[in-house]
């Protein structure tokens, strides 16, 4: 029988992170739409414990691909906590996605104000830049709703959280670099993944993806593994976890040809061909002479006509 969810706020987040972690983000978005109901009903007043919820609920629309949902729920976190640098970002992705340029520059140069460090920013502005410019004409920076001005306090709040996470991620790098050798976690992961390819090679592409999912349970490191499952999701046509697997592939390794070239695919089966083309584009910068790519180049253009 499944453990039963626990009882408290914190706990339900918790448990939440951990399912959104393991890619489970409906059964997250359950448990922190759980936490925020609990929160209510217990009638005392914590705003940055709700805004967290609402962002981190927002997290799981937008792997889900539920845009309106995820703005939704950013705008609620960042009414709680104005100018939370990840409700910003994850409201700027859902509205590029959703082609609302003006509004995704806004969110993306709202946090730059807040950290101009921010590279997911700074690459969604240069971005939307483009955009804009190709929809809007060479006039568009007068077009667009107003950029709200960040106060000095939410760059220092922004500052103070910023330097905790580092000093956690510090502490988790040193403990696991501590755990590496005796864990045998890489190891582990490695003969999972091999079993994985065996079962690829048999044609039961659903067994290969509980394998993937066990390897990357123990080391989620190696970009093979979610392009490996990435294609076993493609066969199945499960085109969104395709999706989802290539990003993260290419999180690890921003050249990596078959994440490219299987993202590409799922996006046309998607009859997202903007983005398709885009991958295509990248791939064969990286490899001009990829004669797959530039088959899959043809037949998405052919159903653009």
């Amino acid at each position: 029988m499944a453990p039963k969810p626990p009882d408290s706020v914190e706990g339900l987040r918790v448990a939440g992170n951990q399912s959104f972690r393991n890619g489970q983000y409906s059964e997250a978005s359950a448990l922190y739409s759980r936490a925020l109901r609990m929160l209510r009903a217990r009638g005392s007043s914590d705003p940055e414990e709700e805004s967290v919820l609402f962002s981190n609920r927002a997290a799981c629309h937008l792997k889900d691909g539920n845009c309106t949902d995820c703005i939704k729920d950013c705008t609620s976190s960042l009414a709680l906590v104005p100018f939370g640098i990840k409700p910003l970002l994850r409201r700027a992705t859902a509205y590029e996605t959703l082609e609302k340029y003006p509004l995704a520059y806004v969110d993306y140069m709202t946090v730059l104000q807040i950290d101009c460090t921010v590279t997911s920013a700074l690459e969604g502005i240069n971005r939307m830049t483009r955009a804009l410019k190709d929809s809007l004409g060479p006039e568009w920076r007068l077009k667009l709703p107003p950029i709200p001005s960040v106060p000095v306090s939410a760059q220092k709040r922004w500052d103070l959280e910023n330097h905790k996470e580092n000093a956690k991620t510090k502490s988790k790098e040193t403990t696991s670099t501590k755990n590496k050798v005796p864990s045998g976690n890489i190891e582990r992961a490695k003969v999972l993944k091999e079993e994985g390819n065996e079962l690829v090679k048999k044609g039961n592409h659903k067994k290969a993806i509980e394998k993937y999912s066990e390897s990357l349970s123990f080391s989620n490191l190696e970009s093979a593994t979610y392009t490996n499952r990435a294609l076993c999701h493609l066969v199945l046509k499960q085109y969104k976890e395709a999706v989802r697997d290539c990003t993260d592939a290419l999180k690890l390794d921003g050249k990596n040809v078959k994440a490219f070239y299987r993202r590409a695919q799922a996006y046309k089966a998607l009859k997202d061909y903007k983005s398709s083309l885009a991958d295509i584009s990248s791939l064969l910068q990286i490899e001009p002479r990829n004669g797959p790519a530039q088959k899959l180049q043809q037949e998405v253009n052919q159903s653009l006509k």
